[in-house]
């Protein structure tokens, strides 16, 4: 599949300029903020696996999945020198439900927004409503259209009105900010994202 084989080489030339090496600031200040951890969280699209063990850190059995097998592998490697206990699997979450469900939490970084059309992000809001038990969360970091910027260059972007659209019946939006994305570039690029927290129907 050529969107495995794309993501499968950025990650062995090391063109990951989201991958700080540190777990995401805007997911530590929604954790930070609970009276209490615990709980099983999903993170899609988790990459090397920074912020799946951060979480385990806090106390939630984490599960993360990435569509790169190179990635995951980083990942079990982070878990490892880490002590953290988490479970990653290499798949397509467009096409199969991760194990250990159902969840309490799921979190993307970056992920939603790739889904390059109005049918695949349809999938995704489908498969994200399905592994999260009644009242469950999805808190999702994605690009903002807002930003102008050059044609091409950044990653992905969505509007309000889009993500909005997108994500009905199944989701009712709670939280939908405006903010700057944690980059590895030094200094840091400055991108507008939308940090969303949606709370599952059913």
């Amino acid at each position: 599949m050529q969107e495995k084989h794309e993501w499968e080489e950025r990650y062995e030339q090391k063109k990951t300029p989201w991958d700080t090496g540190r777990p995401d600031s805007h997911l530590v200040r929604l954790v930070s903020s609970w009276p209490k951890s615990g709980g099983r969280v999903l993170e899609v699209g988790c990459g090397t696996g920074t912020n799946a063990v951060w979480l385990a850190q806090q106390g939630f059995q984490v599960t993360g999945v990435d569509i790169s097998s190179g990635a995951i592998e980083q990942a079990k490697q982070r878990a490892g020198q880490s002590g953290a206990e988490c479970c990653f699997a290499a798949g397509d979450f467009l096409s199969q439900q991760p194990e250990g469900g159902p969840f309490s939490l799921l979190f993307d970084r970056g992920c939603f927004h790739c889904m390059g059309t109005d049918e695949r992000r349809s999938l995704f809001v489908s498969q994200a409503a399905a592994c999260l038990e009644p009242g469950g969360l999805w808190f999702s970091l994605i690009g903002n259209s807002d930003q102008q910027i050059v044609e091409g260059q950044g990653p992905p972007r969505l509007s309000a009105a889009q993500i909005c659209a997108s994500i009905e019946p199944a989701f009712e939006v709670l939280r939908l900010e405006s903010c700057l994305f944690d980059a590895s570039n030094n200094p840091p690029e400055l991108i507008r994202f939308w940090q969303c927290l949606m709370r599952v129907r059913k």
